[in-house]
């Protein structure tokens, strides 16, 4: 497993970590970079094969504590529960990472509410239910540290993509009032806004499409999801136990 810089020396040992969206791309990344760090693992996700499948790569490549909490964010009750869960299973919650994320684009005139709901619910009012659920337990053990993952799609907008911007805009207002609220219980809230990142989604782009973007990006490089995940270990620590209620903005100079 590749290493993350300052993993030798950030130390997450007796720490819980949520991480949702954990099964693929920036999540699961996150997922090894909080293990090589020696944190104790709930990974959450729709996909329970998925989940199963990173858990042991990870128990077996960073010998740490990994468990899979299949869950539809989506739903208010089955989030809850979970939550609800891993308390009982680990007995405490230092961090949670809302990573889970999807697109459902289109043109406003065009888009069905559908389309507008499962967004929002995925990308936003998870984040709601999950903090709600979290923070209870942070405040009770005065400690915590609470990410968000948006996207510079929230800070600038995009043509086609308004659910999508409005809820990973949502998540930077979510952040920066919660940052207020509980910080005077040692609870940090911070907020990773990525740009254009080496996903599947990117992926599934024209030749003719990643040059364009590339031709935009100052770095002239996509990111790479280690580097996210190397962002959130950072704000997780005590390397940045003075910094709350930021936005990082990780775009390669995309919007400098």
């Amino acid at each position: 497993m590749q290493n993350h810089s300052g993993v030798d020396r950030i130390g997450f040992e007796s720490k819980t970590v949520v991480i949702t969206g954990a099964s693929r791309g920036i999540g699961l990344e996150i997922a090894r970079a909080f293990a090589e760090a020696g944190a104790s693992l709930a990974l959450i996700s729709r996909s329970e094969e998925g989940l199963q499948r990173v858990c042991e790569g990870l128990r077996t490549q960073a010998s740490q504590k990994c468990f899979p909490y299949p869950t539809d964010v989506r739903q208010k009750v089955e989030v809850e529960r979970t939550i609800e869960r891993i308390r009982e299973d680990f007995g405490a919650i230092h961090v949670l990472v809302h990573n889970a994320g999807i697109t459902r684009d289109g043109l406003i005139a065009r888009m069905q509410d559908q389309a507008w709901q499962d967004v929002l619910d995925t990308n936003l009012n998870s984040a709601f239910w999950l903090t709600r659920s979290v923070s209870k337990v942070m405040i009770r053990q005065r400690e915590g540290s609470i990410l968000y993952i948006s996207s510079v799609v929230g800070l600038r907008g995009n043509a086609g993509q308004s659910n999508y911007a409005a809820s990973k805009a949502g998540l930077i207002g979510l952040g920066k009032s919660l940052a207020k609220e509980l910080g005077s219980r040692n609870i940090r809230v911070n907020i990773v806004a990525p740009g254009f990142i080496e996903t599947e989604m990117i992926q599934q782009l024209s030749p003719q499409q990643k040059e364009r973007i590339l031709a935009n990006i100052p770095l002239r490089r996509l990111g790479r999801p280690k580097e996210i995940a190397s962002i959130c270990l950072f704000l997780a620590s005590s390397w940045a136990s003075y910094i709350t209620g930021s936005v990082i903005q990780a775009d390669g100079g995309l919007f400098a």
